[in-house]
């Protein structure tokens, strides 16, 4: 059987629970090689971010779901704060900061 080879991120490699679920969908795979590799950061950190496990299976699935629908990015998702390659916007640390407040 013939490994299927599935691009990652730009600051996260692919986490084998992703590649598991991408591999199960031929859609949602094409749809993933689509996306820049900043998009596919973007989609594994908003994954990998979580606590809860069960909070990570609903991440996995609506990720897998979102592809097939031709959402390119996740919603209402502030980006990957984990890039080195660049400082953190003033936009983002301004919703980190509040967020850290509550």
């Amino acid at each position: 059987m013939a490994t299927i080879t599935i691009s990652a991120g730009t600051a996260h490699a692919l986490p084998s629970d992703i590649q598991k679920a991408l591999s199960s969908s031929k859609a949602a795979r094409a749809a993933w090689e689509s996306l820049t590799p900043l998009a596919r950061n973007e989609w594994i950190c908003w994954v990998i971010s979580v606590k809860k496990e069960e909070t990570r299976k609903e991440h996995r699935e609506c990720l897998i779901s979102k592809l097939k629908e031709g959402v390119r990015r996740p919603c209402c998702w502030i980006g990957c704060i984990h890039r080195k390659d660049k400082a953190v916007s003033p936009s983002v640390r301004g919703v980190l900061s509040k967020r850290s407040k509550k």
